[in-house]
């Protein structure tokens, strides 16, 4: 659930591959947290020119420690999309609940669906493109299922929970594409002992093992919410391979535009009618 920033920020244009992890195998320590101006450069070459007239809101899914921050900043700035993070800066309840989830859990739930609802009028009232790092269904369908089953949300707690969700569903926006990011448990662990946040130190393995097995058993139910892509983080290195990135963005570059499509056919053939 700790995976990324406190805030909205805003795409320069240019590509940048931030060193949270995201691919296999660990970074050097000696490495810089930001990519060499070449892989930039790479990017900016790369022929992704948007369609006007016609937002695309892409949404990052994964498990803690997957590399969804990463891929939002690569995505956002490559694009100049506005980058929407996790709440995890400041946030009043996280330290709390890593020390004691059955405490805390249904406080910290409540927080992060409140937060991401505010994300997502953000990205309405916008109306622009935009790139966002987990969304509020996972929330919903992974991390409070998965505290109940494991008895940290008793029965009362949970249902009262997904009341005040459905209460906003019908004010949300579907994202346009969701890109998941699949690893398996032990090498989140492992992403998440390297980049070293104090607050994830006692994550234990068999909660990311449940959110996994929540996480794929939602995959096949996701489909009926927006796209869904998914990319194999044990085999894909979006973090230093530069080819991988660039199969990303074009991927969305094309998506973005077959969206483009759709809406001008559908205007023309209102206009055929009219």
């Amino acid at each position: 659930m700790a995976t990324g920033e406190s805030d909205v920020s805003r795409g320069t244009g240019m590509s940048r591959a931030a060193g949270a992890p995201g691919g296999p195998g660990p970074r050097p320590a000696s490495s810089p947290p930001d990519p060499a101006g070449a892989a930039r450069n790479a990017h900016a070459q790369l022929d992704l020119e948007q369609p006007a007239g016609t937002n695309f809101y892409v949404a990052i899914a994964g498990n803690i420690g997957v590399g969804k921050s990463m891929t939002t900043r690569l995505i956002g700035e490559t694009f100049g999309w506005p980058m929407y993070f996790e709440p995890v800066i400041n946030n009043p309840y996280l330290a709390d609940y890593y020390q004691d989830m059955e405490r805390w859990s249904f406080h910290l739930q409540v927080y992060f669906l409140s937060k991401r609802f505010e994300v997502q009028k953000k990205i309405m009232d916008h109306g622009g493109s935009a790139v966002q790092d987990r969304t509020i269904y996972e929330d919903v369908e992974i991390f409070a299922p998965t505290l109940h089953r494991r008895r940290c949300m008793d029965d009362r707690d949970y249902e009262n929970y997904r009341e005040i969700f459905r209460n906003m569903v019908s004010f949300l926006r579907a994202p346009d594409l969701l890109i998941y990011l699949h690893c398996e448990p032990e090498t989140a662990m492992a992403r998440i002992q390297e980049r070293g946040r104090t607050i994830e130190s006692d994550i234990p393995l068999d909660f990311l093992k449940d959110l996994h097995v929540a996480y794929e058993d939602w995959l096949e139910r996701a489909p009926a919410l927006c796209p869904v892509e998914i990319i194999d983080t044990e085999r894909i290195n979006l973090r230093d391979d530069l080819q991988a990135q660039e199969d990303l963005l074009r991927l969305i570059n094309r998506r973005h535009r077959q969206k483009h499509q759709r809406i001008g056919r559908g205007l023309s053939r209102r206009e055929g009618t009219a």
